[in-house]
């Protein structure tokens, strides 16, 4: 009995880091393209305007394809869909490379974000049922290296974009995603649909539970676009932040997201994902209340990184709490929170620039402060995140 157990938690433990390489490499494939928008844009010669259309193919292309490849998890499960996914991701940057106009760009951005958007279904499915499989929490962490793989991707590859050329920084990628990828195959929980799933009609999910849950997947990722996008312009116009401090906001809320997603499985299993959920959105609200109101740039900097200690376990909880939505292929309940939630990423920046015209960032960020209320008034429908009763 004793070498079953131990065996059974051999293969979670390789299970884990396995799904954990699948998050590194999903953040470095996106870490790396953010570097490779103005290379392309002076390889082909277009300015802002066709460049923003090119970024909205990136995430329309992962809205599209995220039901999709929820389907595609309650089907056949989350170890078939990832693989499918993570192998056709593997050399989509290369596509854009080699792009000869602005019209294949768009093409190539478009699956990239399709085949980004559909291996995050998927590995967040995985990760769930390896939650399921080990009975502890992974989620967090999980996110954690995904922000390790952004944070590496993009810190080098503008230097080897620069370095060696945007093929062959593109190659460099593909080779080391597909090495990781090799590695972690082999290691993946192979889970499988029950049979309640397997040959059900897809549809979307008759009960409400899965959109409440991506209201509040929802409203918890607006404010993380909004810093990433707008915390920079808000500390140089409004505070009169040089541009080295100002990019200091992003900064500072990135470095405490990624400490806190380590922290976060620990913090969640010993108090549970709703207190942790309505202790980390009421930090957040304090940020952001912190960032509006602040006197110096340094301050609002500190609200910033304040706020990214509370949003950066929200997401995941949302993440787990959908994967195990009663009576619902987690697949499918994935898909709904994943594509409700990553829309605001779609959609929050254009909203927000064009309300800041109108009145300012601080009033913004304490709007987004308030907005906060929403995922802490639904903070009890994260229970099912603890997968207690099995998921």
């Amino acid at each position: 009995m004793d070498g079953t157990m131990a065996r059974t938690g051999l293969v979670g433990i390789k299970a884990r880091w396995a799904v954990s390489a699948l998050f590194f490499c999903n953040g470095l494939l996106v870490g790396s393209w953010a570097p490779k928008l103005p290379a392309l844009m002076a390889r082909l010669g277009i300015g802002e305007q066709v460049a923003g259309l090119i970024v909205l193919a990136l995430g329309v292309g992962s809205i599209c394809m995220m039901p999709v490849f929820g389907a595609l998890v309650a089907r056949r499960g989350s170890a078939h869909a990832v693989r499918l996914a993570a192998m056709l991701a593997t050399p989509s940057l290369m596509w854009i490379s080699l792009a000869p106009g602005p019209w294949w760009a768009a093409a190539a951005v478009l699956a990239f974000g399709g085949l980004i958007g559909a291996m995050d279904v998927a590995m967040n499915a995985n990760a769930v049922a390896v939650e399921r499989a080990r009975r502890r929490a992974i989620m967090s962490s999980c996110h954690g290296f995904w922000s390790l793989g952004g944070l590496a991707g993009a810190g080098a590859g503008g230097v080897a974009i620069q370095a060696l050329g945007e093929l062959t920084h593109a190659v460099i990628v593909t080779l080391i995603v597909a090495a990781v990828l090799a590695l972690a195959f082999p290691l993946l929980l192979r889970d499988k649909p029950s049979a309640d799933h397997a040959h059900a009609p897809l549809r979307l999910p008759r009960t409400p539970l899965p959109y409440l849950i991506g209201v509040m997947a929802l409203a918890s990722m607006i404010p993380e676009g909004a810093i990433l996008d707008w915390a920079a312009v808000y500390l140089q116009r409004e505070m009169g932040a040089s541009l080295a401090v100002a990019g200091w906001g992003f900064a500072a809320c990135a470095g405490t997201m990624a400490v806190m997603r380590f922290l976060g499985d620990g913090i969640r299993g010993r108090f549970g994902a709703v207190r942790t959920l309505q202790v980390s959105t009421g930090i957040a609200m304090l940020g952001l209340a912190l960032a509006a109101l602040a006197p110096s740039p340094l301050t609002a900097i500190a609200g910033f990184a304040l706020a990214g200690i509370g949003i950066a376990n929200m997401v995941p909880i949302a993440f787990s709490a959908a994967g195990n939505v009663p009576g619902l292929a987690h697949g499918v309940g994935l898909s709904v929170v994943t594509t409700m939630g990553y829309s605001g990423i779609l959609l929050a920046p254009g909203t927000i620039g064009f309300l800041a015209e109108r009145t300012s960032f601080s009033v913004i960020y304490a709007g987004l402060s308030l907005l906060l209320l929403v995922p802490l008034l639904l903070s009890r429908l994260a229970r099912t995140a603890d997968f207690q009763g099995g998921g």
